[in-house]
């Protein structure tokens, strides 16, 4: 093998340098968007695999379908950042990479099929490391505590186990806060990072901050300075994330199918809801989504495609009407707009406070937002009765896609 120097410290700036030299158990970092924290631990994962020759590397989060465009290819990056290609091979049928002048692998898998996490067999060498990506998601700690058990046995002298965690911090009253950040052991490394420790940022990225913290000071503190997001009078307590299978559900009498999409690309993202409705249970399930930032119309329609959805009947934010057009033209040809009216959002949200909500653990995005839409607050910090305008793409969605099974007058959907 050919010698290559790299200047880690320079690849990698400044910020992270406890995290960087950690070996205890647990090694967590909640950060705001832009903080280097998921390129920083790509480049950590793969320095360290080619220094540690006995080493293997999991790669978690939990949905194994959104591994391939976020860690899979932040690893890949940091493979090129680092001038070391030709030293790795990548497949991603299976979903692996590997180093190839030892056979040291890193996997990829998903929550949502346990038996995979835990059988894994490893052909060179230990596996000793684990990183969860966006672990926010885990919702359940004992999924948590089912991982964290396999990672062990005996490692060889001068290796360590591992389990890194990243994540954005929507919500105090995660379990992640309680377990550790609020706890004190030596074997935990929690840290918070931000954009401020971002030297590779231009200015136009600094000023998408900068106007966070103007415009929307609450959203700031989180997406902008890594802290947690307090969470406050939710718009939706009617709900449980629970398993369940959608042809059980299709079998039932007097089900109905919701599909309500609303709009968005750079800042926001496009958001399709895929719902069943049980209207004699008062029962929504929702079963699938979409949420994609930077989709063009034909994105959007290859992606509802792509889910086998083209066909349904559903009901868009009437505010971009070319929008619909052009979806329609393109094959959605039962899209339509929502209905306009005298009245505002609060008359959905009021008919769906009605149902019990039942999400599907794979709906990540949904369960994010559900969990942290809230009603607003004045400049004096009283509730009023609107909710804020954040974490509302898919809630806006389900309210356009029932908005056939609201009765009475039209309203709107704005």
């Amino acid at each position: 093998m050919k010698i290559k120097k790299v200047n880690i410290a320079k690849l990698v700036g400044k910020g992270y340098k406890d995290y960087w030299r950690f070996k205890g158990r647990y090694r967590v970092c909640k950060g705001s968007r832009a903080s280097k924290k998921s390129k920083t631990t790509a480049l950590y994962y793969i320095t360290k695999l080619m220094q540690y020759p006995e080493a293997n590397l999991l790669v978690v989060r939990k949905v194994f379908g959104t591994l391939r465009d976020s860690c899979y290819k932040e690893l890949k990056w940091a493979i090129h950042q680092l001038g070391v290609d030709n030293y790795w091979d990548s497949t991603t049928n299976p979903l692996e990479i590997t180093y190839i002048p030892t056979g040291q692998k890193i996997y990829f898998r998903g929550f949502d099929d346990p038996l995979k996490i835990t059988s894994i067999t490893v052909d060179v060498g230990v596996l000793c490391w684990c990183w969860i990506e966006e672990a926010y998601e885990i919702t359940d700690e004992n999924s948590f505590n089912m991982l964290d058990e396999s990672i062990r046995g005996k490692v060889p002298d001068g290796l360590f186990k591992q389990i890194t965690m990243t994540f954005n911090p929507w919500n105090e009253h995660h379990w992640i806060k309680q377990r550790f950040f609020d706890a004190k052991d030596k074997d935990i490394l929690s840290k918070t990072t931000n954009y401020l420790c971002n030297e590779f940022l231009d200015d136009a990225d600094k000023k998408v901050f900068e106007t966070m913290k103007k415009n929307n000071p609450r959203r700031y503190k989180v997406a902008g300075l890594g802290d947690w997001g307090i969470v406050d009078g939710l718009v939706y307590e009617n709900w449980e994330e629970k398993e369940f299978n959608i042809d059980t559900i299709i079998e039932q009498r007097n089900i109905k199918s919701a599909f309500g999409m609303d709009f968005g690309y750079t800042n926001d993202p496009s958001t399709l809801f895929c719902g069943l409705v049980d209207e004699a249970s008062k029962e929504i399930y929702v079963f699938d989504e979409v949420y994609k930032h930077g989709m063009s119309n034909e994105k959007l329609y290859r992606e509802v495609n792509g889910k086998g959805y083209s066909k349904e009947h559903i009901t868009a934010d009437s505010a971009s009407p070319k929008d619909i057009d052009h979806l329609r033209e393109l094959g959605l040809r039962n899209i339509k707009g929502s209905r306009k009216g005298k009245d505002s959002v609060n008359n959905g949200i009021q008919y769906i406070q009605d149902y019990r909500i039942i999400i599907h653990p794979n709906c990540v995005n949904f369960l994010t937002e559900i969990s942290n839409y809230t009603w607003d607050k004045d400049k004096f910090g009283n509730k009023i009765n609107k909710p804020i305008d954040d974490f509302n793409h898919l809630m806006d969605a389900m309210r356009y896609a029932l908005e056939e099974f609201i009765k009475g007058e039209v309203f709107s959907f704005d």
